[in-house]
């Protein structure tokens, strides 16, 4: 089978996943983008305000949705766009519980989806200081010039995935000088990469289906299960939105002092909880063994134990086992990598990590907002 999928990313209203505001989706076949839509939306009424600080990652306003269908009004066209392709986004997880969230409050069906991230794929097939989109999207030879627009960032999730992917299944057949065989950037065609097919158990390395390249690496496809709506628990995310009152609702005046959910300061740095027996291997946090420095969203030892929960081994100190570093105080992605090259995070643990990069050892540095998508949880994170 084809390299065949439909890349997504969404962008939201405020701290509730279950707010999208806009959305990217690329279609490819083949191991090539074929075909992009987007939409912009309004959010499921009720969980619509629009908060200062995701207005301020993506530009998108209330004002400028406000004659746009709700979320629950698109999702038809946008199920038909998917069909019944697998969906890939970078910390997928994410993206298929916006679809989640944002179905489970506007009182809708949940369709069964399989996806793949390319965060785990990146992982695997590249060797770098971040796996956050423009960086990862940068080394699959598709610079990423429109961060956090719906459909650059799905763009350039594509090609990620089509990069790793093709670098992970060229690996596996041991095809010599595999970098060159993979850099398929935007506007070149398989064909004009000038490579021979090559073998993979009996299967083209081009002709790979998603599902193959994936169990290249013993993972799968993860899935959201199909459920009627108002059937079994809603997600953790909507609960914990629900549970908040008013706070996300555009058409209930807040208090002065009623703010959204904000971060807080981490406590202590309390015990390392053994990673998770059952985790999922196709997890990004899996496998990983993880530090954290500055403030992030939730108490340290929450952070821990979610991460734990997820597979991986949190630990207090950088030392030779350290594969990722969580760095809070509020660094976005694009933040925390020119803060690291000017040497502006402060942090002692960065510096150590960067030390013992620079002598070899893979360490990843992620910021607070991509950690806390690999949790599957709102962000900011509500701090009640």
């Amino acid at each position: 089978m084809a390299l065949d999928f439909t890349a997504l990313d969404f962008e939201t209203a405020n701290g509730f996943r279950g707010s999208p505001c806009s959305v990217g989706l690329v279609r490819v076949r083949n191991g090539r983008p074929v075909e992009r839509v987007h939409w912009l939306m309004r959010p499921p009424a009720g969980f619509d305000r629009f908060d200062p600080r995701n207005v301020g990652i993506h530009g998108i306003t209330a004002e400028q949705v406000a004659g746009a269908p709700r979320f629950a009004e698109v999702f038809g066209d946008l199920a038909d766009f998917i069909g019944t392709d697998p969906l890939v986004a970078h910390n997928a997880g994410f993206d298929v519980g916006v679809i989640e969230s944002a179905l489970e409050v506007s009182g809708r069906d949940i369709p069964r989806l399989d996806y793949a991230c390319s965060l785990v794929m990146s992982r695997r097939a590249y060797d770098l200081t971040s796996y956050a989109l423009p960086m990862a999207a940068a080394e699959a030879g598709h610079p990423l010039l429109n961060h956090h627009d719906a459909l650059a960032d799905a763009e350039a999730c594509a090609w990620i995935m089509i990069d790793a992917a093709e670098r992970r299944a060229a690996n596996a057949a041991g095809t010599p000088n595999a970098r060159s065989v993979t850099s398929i950037g935007p506007g070149r065609s398989m064909a004009e990469t000038n490579v021979a097919e090559t073998s993979v158990a009996g299967t083209s390395v081009l002709e790979t289906s998603l599902a193959g390249v994936l169990s290249l690496d013993g993972i799968r496809l993860r899935r959201l299960e199909s459920r009627r709506a108002g059937a079994g628990p809603e997600s953790r995310a909507t609960r914990q939105a629900r549970g908040l009152g008013p706070v996300f609702d555009a058409t209930v005046e807040l208090p002065h002092a009623a703010r959204l959910p904000d971060l807080m300061h981490w406590p202590d740095e309390g015990t390392n909880p053994e990673p998770a027996a059952d985790a999922d291997p196709a997890h990004p946090l899996y496998g990983q063994t993880v530090v954290f420095t500055g403030n992030l969203g939730m108490p340290r030892q929450e952070a821990k134990n979610r991460a734990a929960a997820w597979g991986a081994r949190p630990a207090s100190r950088v030392n030779a086992q350290t594969s990722m570093l969580v760095v809070g105080d509020g660094f976005r992605a694009e933040d925390l990598n020119s803060a690291v090259r000017a040497g502006a995070t402060g942090h002692r643990k960065t510096r150590d990590a960067l030390a013992r990069r620079r002598q070899g050892q893979h360490v990843e540095l992620v910021s607070e907002p991509e950690f806390l998508q690999m949790l599957d949880v709102n962000w900011p994170a509500a701090s009640g």
